[in-house]
This record gives C-alpha cells, structure tokens and sequence, in this order.
C-alpha cells in the first residue's frame, strides 16, 4: 500500500511539473520545424526542455546506478533480445499517432484533467490499442512484428558493453552519463527561449528527476524479496491499458504502481489547471477530427506496445537506462513524428 500512495504522489508530481511547463516532445519538434508559432522564429524551447529533461533523467539515474543504490541493468525496459525493425516500426507507429491526436499519452492525460475531452478519446483509444496488443486480437500482429530480425547482445546496456572493455564505472559514467548530460545542457539552454521560461525549465528539471526518483521508488519502497516490484520508472502506455482494463474487471485483480501513478498525473494535471486557471471544457471541432484523433490514439497504442514504451517511457525512461534496445525505439518515435508533421500540419488545435 505504501508503494501505492507513493506512485499516486510521485504521478501528481509529474502531471503537475508537465502542466505548468506544457512539457510535450510533439510540441518541440513542431516548433524546431517552424510549425508552431508560440515559440520565437528560430527557436524550439519545448525541445530544449526535453533535451533539458533527458540531461537531469541520465544524470540522476546513472548516478544511483553509479553509487549502487539501483542496477539499471535489471530495469524492465532493458532487454538483451529484441527485433530492431520491430521496434523501429514501432516507434515511428507511436510518432505518426501522437501527430494525428496531436499529443502523446502523458501529455493526453495532463490536458484531460484540464478538461479537453479530446484527449479523453485519445486515452481510451490508447488504452484499447494497447490491450488488444497485450493480450487480444493484435497480438499476432505484435508477434509478427517482433519476429523480424531478432537481435540477441550480450549486453543490453552501453555501460555494460563499456565495463566489459574493462572500463572502470567511473570512466564509464563519465563518458555515458557525465558528458551527454553536459551536451543537452548546452543545447538546451545556449538560445534564451528556454532560459526566459522560468515555468519550463522547472519543469524539465522536476520530469527528469521524477525519472530517476521512480527507479529509486521501485528498488526500495515495499520490497518484497519473495514478490519484488519490477524496476521500472515513468512509462504509459500499459499503465493506461491496465487502468482501463481495472475499470472493466476489478473483481480479483490487485491494484498496480502503473495505474497508481496515471490516476496521480489526472490529479496533479488538475490541481495545476485550477491553480493556473487554465482549465476548460473543449471538444471537437467537426467528426473528422474525431475520428484522426481516435485514429492515433490506437496507433499510439500499438506502436507504443511495440516499441516497449512512449515518448516520455523510451524517449526519457528508457535512454536514461541507457539501454540499446532504446536507442532504435526513440529513433523511431522521431522519426515517425517527423515525417508525419509534414503531411499533418500545426493547427489551432494542436494539443501542445
């Protein structure tokens, strides 16, 4: 129970931190592309702050790794098999679905606990997406997906591979950890946008340490040495699915730090709203509409199931692992949104 509480808590951190900084990778990429005009001309500091996030995210987690308080090497996003071009395929699914629902779902559950009923469409279809990848009609899809050129490394995390060149763990946390992190500093804050928003790099600094507190969480609140919780930190594509699915079948089903923490994201996104008075009703604006978000929703979803995580599970969780396996699933989700925002152009109703 304990655990619990502390997920919801740690949920209501992050979903507060991701409204008050309107923290969204979509909205970054939009506007490194010229697409979003809430940023100066030349400028991206929605990036930046993800950039700003993923520096804070590796440093603090490599430095529990580093001081022995977790083993990233068991996280369960790290994984020694997996298909590169199953996972490639399904970050760039996840990409093109979070451009038609014009947001990821982190950032769909912050907005719907402002009150956008859009992201409400874009939650449900996610979870549904996602279920029926986990455990219903798409898994043989997944499967198949899965299946092509499977790849098996001996060490699924780059320090690992560096360690057994005999580096010692302080060069190695120098090399992976220390200079990265010092690189998406400088880019994050060597143009003023995001140094002039004060509301955004708090934010980014708060998310990427909420990253490394979650694996702390999991390796020491509650430990059960018969039953341990899986090492994991911010993620949401199965959390969503599972909440979802408790909704439905509650009766025998134990209540999850997963689902915990999305139900503390709804709470912290709203008390934030209220707080800065920026909570209303909104819908759509014609069925088409509806129906592209839905559309996203599910491809989210199943890339999301695909790829083992989101823009905020691998694009922050999963490269703060430093995990291999990641490496091709953030490529994926870029590249994915990339090419989709040049057939789907910023609108009015861009969720960032």
């Amino acid at each position: 129970m304990t655990l619990l509480w502390a997920g919801f808590f740690w949920g209501c951190a992050f979903g507060a931190a991701a409204r008050l900084g309107r923290f969204c990778l979509l909205r970054g990429l939009r506007q490194s592309l010229g697409q979003d005009n809430s940023a100066p001309r030349g400028s991206a500091p929605a990036l930046q702050a993800f950039a700003l996030a993923l520096a804070v995210a590796v440093l603090a987690s490599q430095g529990l790794h580093w001081a022995g308080l977790v083993d990233l090497g068991n996280a369960q996003i790290v994984r020694t098999s997996f298909s590169i071009p199953g996972v490639l395929i399904g970050g760039a699914l996840f990409g093109i679905g979070m451009v038609l629902a014009n947001s990821c779902g982190a950032r769909a559950l912050v907005l719907l606990a402002g009150g956008n009923l859009r992201a409400l469409v874009t939650v449900v279809f996610l979870g549904l997406g996602a279920q029926a990848s986990l455990t219903g009609v798409l898994v043989p899809v997944r499967q198949w997906f899965q299946a092509l050129a499977p790849t098996t490394v001996e060490n699924a995390t780059l320090p690992q591979v560096v360690q057994a060149a005999q580096w010692t763990p302080l060069a190695s946390f120098a090399l992976l950890a220390l200079l990265p992190a010092l690189l998406l500093t400088a880019y994050a804050l060597w143009q003023p946008a995001l140094r002039r928003s004060r509301a955004q790099w708090i934010s980014a600094i708060a998310i990427g340490a909420l990253v490394a507190f979650g694996w702390w969480l999991t390796a020491t609140v509650d430990v059960d040495p018969f039953d341990p919780e899986k090492l994991t930190s911010l993620s949401f594509i199965a959390p969503i699915a599972e909440n979802l699915l408790y909704l439905q079948v509650a009766v025998g089903r134990a209540f999850s730090l997963g689902p915990a923490m999305v139900l503390g994201v709804l709470a912290g996104g709203l008390v934030m709203a209220l707080l800065t008075r920026t909570a209303q009703w909104e819908g759509f604006h014609s069925p088409a509409h509806l129906a592209k978000t839905a559309v996203g929703g599910a491809l989210m979803g199943f890339g999301g199931v695909l790829a083992v995580g989101c823009s905020i599970g691998q694009g922050l969780t999963g490269l703060s692992t430093l995990a291999i396996a990641s490496l091709p699933a953030v490529a994926g989700i870029v590249g994915g949104t990339l090419i989709a925002v040049k057939f789907f152009p910023s609108s009015s109703q861009a969720a960032a």
